[in-house]
């Protein structure tokens, strides 16, 4: 009987500390720094309004050795939530150029909100 216990309390332990060091996705951010920035992009026909969903346009995504075109697809809104597109962002002086991946943020400052200092300040921006 006490074997179980220790058996038991083991296991829960071990799947408290499993639980604990998980990764958490939604704050994944990628950077990609490449020298050339991406091809132009694409022209692509924006389909009618959805409810409860917005369009995001297609994008170049860079993968292994290459721009790779993402085509557009519909997100489900989250409300009180705004959307900021994946983009290419030339860096100051010309030193090539920085991928910002997509993201929701709270306060709609374009800082994403696992970096903010004031994630629900709707008054900046």
């Amino acid at each position: 009987m006490f074997t179980k216990k220790i058996l038991v309390s083991a296991l829960f332990a071990v799947g408290m500390i499993g639980a604990v060091a998980t990764p958490l996705t939604s704050v994944a951010q990628v950077e990609i720094q490449l020298n050339y920035g991406p091809p132009a992009p694409r022209y692509e026909v924006i389909p009618a309004p959805r409810a409860g969903y917005i369009w995001t346009g297609g994008h170049w995504q860079w993968q292994r050795d290459r721009h790779v075109w993402v085509a557009g697809n519909w997100q489900a809104e989250r409300a009180g939530y705004h959307y900021s597109q994946p983009q290419w962002v030339e860096r100051k002086g010309g030193g090539g150029w920085n991928y910002r991946s997509s993201r929701w943020d709270k306060d709609g400052d374009g800082v994403p909100d696992s970096k903010d200092r004031r994630p629900n300040d709707p008054t900046r921006r």
